[in-house]
Formats: C-alpha cells, sequence, structure tokens
C-alpha cells in the first residue's frame, strides 16, 4: 500500500480470490463475505491477474486456510490478543471470534476507511469486531504500529499472535526488518508472528523470464510493486531476535491440503514463515 489517498488494489484482488475460493464445490478456506467485499472491481482485478498466474487462487487459499487453522489453535491455547497487520479487507475478526479474544487491525486508514465504509453496506457484519489501528508501515515515524496497538489497547505483558499476510513483497527490506525487530524486542517473547514471503526470482522478475516480468509489472501498475524478496529468510529473522523459525513453501502448502504436487503450476516462489523470540508449543 502506498501513502495516497486511495484503499490498496492489491486488497481488493486478494478478497476477490478469497470469494472465488470459497464457491468451490470442495473449498480450501471460506470467506462469506469475500465476495461483497470485493466486488465487481476485485473481480476484474483478479480474473487479469489470473492470465499471469493462473494458480493464484490455490496459493492465496492455501494461506487463508494455513493462517485460519493458525488462529484456531492459539487462541484456542491460551493466546487473546490477534493482530493482523496490513490487515487490508481480512475478515478473521468476524469468521474466528472466540470469546475473550481480541483481533486488532493495523493498515493505512485509507483501506481501512475504505473496508469499512463496504462492510457498512451489510449488515450481517459485525463491523466493531476489531479494533481498527491505523499506521503507514513505510512511515513509522509519522506513527508506530506498537505504540498505536497499546493506545488502542493491546497488552504488552500478554503474548500475541501475529498475522503479516501479503504485506513483506510489498516493503523494503528495512521496513520489514523494523516491523520484525518491533515484534522480537518489544511484544511479549512468546508472540508468534506469522508472514508470507516471495523468493528473489519474483522480485528481479523484470530481468528473468517474461512471465515473472509480467507479474511484476502488473502488481506495479496496481500502485504496489514488489520490493522484497528473499531466498533465506532465517538470516534476517535472526539478526533482528527471532530464535524460532519455521518455513513452508507453497508445494508444502498444496500437498498437504489437496494431496498432490504438479510442477505445472510454476508458481513455487511464495512460503510462509512462523516465528518466535522464544519457544512455542506445537502447532497445527
Amino acid at each position: 500500500m502506498d501513502a495516497s489517498s486511495q484503499a490498496s488494489k492489491t486488497a481488493l484482488m486478494v478478497c476477490a480470490y478469497r470469494a472465488r475460493a470459497t464457491a468451490r464445490p470442495q473449498p480450501i478456506c471460506r470467506d462469506p463475505w469475500a465476495a461483497a467485499l470485493a466486488g465487481d472491481e476485485g473481480a476484474r482485478l483478479a480474473a487479469a491477474f489470473d492470465a499471469r498466474f493462473p494458480h493464484m487462487e490455490l496459493w492465496l487459499a492455501l494461506r487463508v486456510a494455513y493462517l485460519d487453522a493458525q488462529v484456531v489453535y492459539w487462541t484456542a491455547h491460551g493466546v487473546n490478543q490477534v493482530v493482523i497487520l496490513g490487515a487490508g479487507f481480512d475478515t478473521r475478526a468476524a469468521r474466528l471470534a472466540r470469546t475473550g479474544v481480541q483481533f486488532f487491525e493495523v493498515d493505512h486508514p485509507a483501506t481501512q476507511a475504505d473496508k469499512r465504509a463496504r462492510l457498512a453496506r451489510h449488515v450481517s457484519y459485525p463491523i466493531d469486531a476489531p479494533r481498527y489501528v491505523a499506521v503507514d508501515f513505510e512511515a513509522p515515524a509519522r506513527g508506530d504500529f506498537v505504540d498505536a496497538l497499546v493506545r488502542a489497547g493491546f497488552d504488552l505483558a500478554q503474548p500475541a499472535l501475529i498475522l503479516w499476510e501479503g504485506v513483506v513483497p510489498y516493503l523494503t527490506e528495512a521496513a520489514v526488518r523494523a516491523t520484525a525487530r518491533r515484534v522480537a524486542h518489544d511484544l511479549h517473547p512468546s508472540s508468534i508472528l506469522i508472514f508470507d514471503f516471495v523468493g528473489k526470482r519474483m522480485v528481479e522478475g523484470l530481468a528473468g523470464r517474461a512471465q515473472d516480468r509480467q507479474t511484476a509489472e502488473y502488481v506495479a501498475a496496481l500502485g504496489e510493486p514488489i520490493r522484497f524478496g528473499t531466498n533465506d529468510i532465517l538470516p534476517l529473522l535472526a539478526a533482528e531476535g527471532f530464535r524460532q523459525v519455521r518455513v513452508q513453501s507453497f508445494d508444502e502448502l498444496a500437498l498437504a491440503a489437496t494431496g498432490t504436487y504438479d510442477r505445472a503450476r510454476e508458481f513455487r516462489f511464495p512460503s510462509v514463515c512462523l516465528c518466535s523470540a522464544a519457544p512455542w508449543r506445537a502447532s497445527p
């Protein structure tokens, strides 16, 4: 998300993919509000992206399902704070609500305003389920996200689950490091950060295959160019204070969820990382 006054177009596109995945006969993920949030614009953006990467819907469905399972697990095992960094049009505060658990949605104010306006037209959605925290990650001097969370009622003395979904590739490495460092050093050490990232090939797509170049150009045209990628996230996380790191690739998630491995998918560069500054209990 850039610092303009427009809400995130990639957030709309992702929402449309969640809606499509939900409508499948045997859905990998479920989001009953995604279609209404995405609207026609989100559907058009997703359809245009299909030509670049026909397996994007599968990746997003797998990512949503994995993160949903983590939320369900950790909130059932004593974690009562869930933070969604770069929340976009996330609906977990409604879909995965649990008594005693508070959700915090952190994002650019323009995206938050657009989301709330869209949800206001759908009376079935509990619009006040999360606490909304407005922050620009690329301009921390104008609003640190930890300080903003505390002002919204976040308890630094208690562990939290932090989801950073679909955000890291669009940030600079400096911004990624700064956010990771704040989580590792200023939140409870047993807090868990989960995020997805892409390999260097995606960032260097302009100099690589034509398909990679088209993908990079498309997301850049939406106002959110891909800036950060790595083939090994461990050195960065170790340097910023994390001691427990687990990474799963797109292929590993797909095999676990669908029982299939298909090299023709050609979408093996994204991964999901679960990390903590302290040891964690077993997770799903």
